[in-house]
């Protein structure tokens, strides 16, 4: 099928370099002669035009996106409640439904006579993707979610920009524990695996991390707190996934689930912060860099990255490529079904080097 007009949408969570996405999607389309709209939200603004006073649907021409790759978030404006399939729509008493939008959705891919979508986001999204390739809709996937859980990628961007800014936060934090003999708890992002933890944790020279694979005993962590102080360091720092959990239990839900939206983990780090004094006696302060993570002017690293997967996204249209994903498989970019993309989450393999790293520099897990 020819191709005259393509589309982008970024959906979910934010995520350093997904502007980076939207110019190398512009550029490399606007160089075979294609037009290029962006999705305002999601899905939101084929769905809902009337909210957007500029449009739902906005012409990216090569001027609009000249310097974004530097910028954080997204030019187009992303949600995590949106999906189409289950859109959730409030009832007079405030509670929610969920309703199948999908059909009005393509009418208004048809209707705007775009030939195709270069989704960009997480696990929901892809799967989103897929379920509207099946309905016809020609798509390719980019890979995006700072936690690093996509099992058919080697890394997602936004994932290098998250674990640099935790590790200079960790870095900030060793100062201050040592100047009080403090225990100082970081809680990171990364829902149900531990690779921010992990990673960051260990290249911030942490003494203790927490991170899902692995349900944690916490008279284990004051152990380790208490062999720190006999070794002569008074200070001590844990780093904890926000889907770290004890053994036994269940994870930390700030936010049950409701129509559109999963559960929102949080909190974990407060716990653990009070076990810790109670425990070891010691003074312990809780820092949760939450939203910081997702925020901020992306590493080279995720730059290049995301303009690879953006080219490359572009590039599988031209070759004929449909319903599937740009993944990262050094040293090149192929593309992987979309059935498969989200078929399972990649958490923290436990004999994986950096966990081994980490057992070698004593870093306590809480097992």
């Amino acid at each position: 099928m020819t191709i005259r007009k393509i589309a982008i949408t970024t959906g979910g969570g934010d995520a350093p370099g997904l502007n980076a996405v939207i110019r190398a999607v512009v550029l490399a389309a606007h160089l075979r002669g294609w037009e290029t709209y962006g999705i305002r939200e999601g899905y939101d603004g084929l769905l809902f035009p009337e909210r957007y006073p500029a449009g739902g649907l906005v012409r990216l021409l090569p001027d609009a996106v000249r310097g974004i790759t530097a910028l954080g978030g997204t030019i187009l404006g992303t949600t995590n409640r949106g999906n189409p399939l289950h859109y959730p729509v409030r009832q007079l008493d405030g509670s929610y439904t969920e309703t199948d939008l999908s059909a009005p959705l393509l009418q208004a891919f048809a209707l705007h006579e775009l030939d195709a979508l270069v989704a960009v986001g997480g696990d929901g999204s892809m799967e989103i993707a897929h379920a509207l390739a099946q309905k016809g809709l020609r798509i390719v996937g980019v890979p995006k979610t700072i936690d690093n859980d996509l099992a058919q990628t080697v890394i997602t961007f936004g994932f290098d920009t998250a674990v640099s800014f935790a590790t200079e936060a960790i870095d900030r934090l060793h100062t201050t524990a040592a100047s009080h003999r403090r225990v100082m708890v970081v809680e990171v992002m990364g829902r149900y695996a531990g690779w921010i933890a992990l990673n960051s944790g260990v290249s911030g020279s942490a003494d203790v991390i927490l991170i899902p694979e692995i349900p944690y005993d916490m008279e284990a962590v004051a152990q380790k707190i208490r062999d720190c102080e006999a070794f002569g360091q008074r200070h001590a720092i844990v780093v904890v996934a926000e889907g770290a959990h004890p053994k036994g239990e269940g994870y930390t839900i700030k936010e049950g689930a409701h129509a559109g939206h999963a559960p929102r983990l949080g909190g974990v780090g407060e716990h653990v912060a009070a076990e810790i004094s109670l425990l070891t006696g010691k003074e312990t302060r809780t820092v949760v860099l939450g939203h910081l993570l997702r925020g901020g002017s992306p590493t080279t690293f995720d730059r290049l990255v995301a303009l690879r997967f953006g080219a490359a996204a572009v590039r599988a249209l031209a070759e004929g490529q449909e319903n599937v994903m740009v993944a990262l498989d050094p040293p090149t970019v192929k593309y992987v079904p979309l059935a498969e993309a989200t078929r399972r989450m990649k958490t923290v393999p436990l004999d994986c080097d950096t966990m081994l790293t980490a057992r070698e520099l004593g870093i306590c897990f809480g097992d």
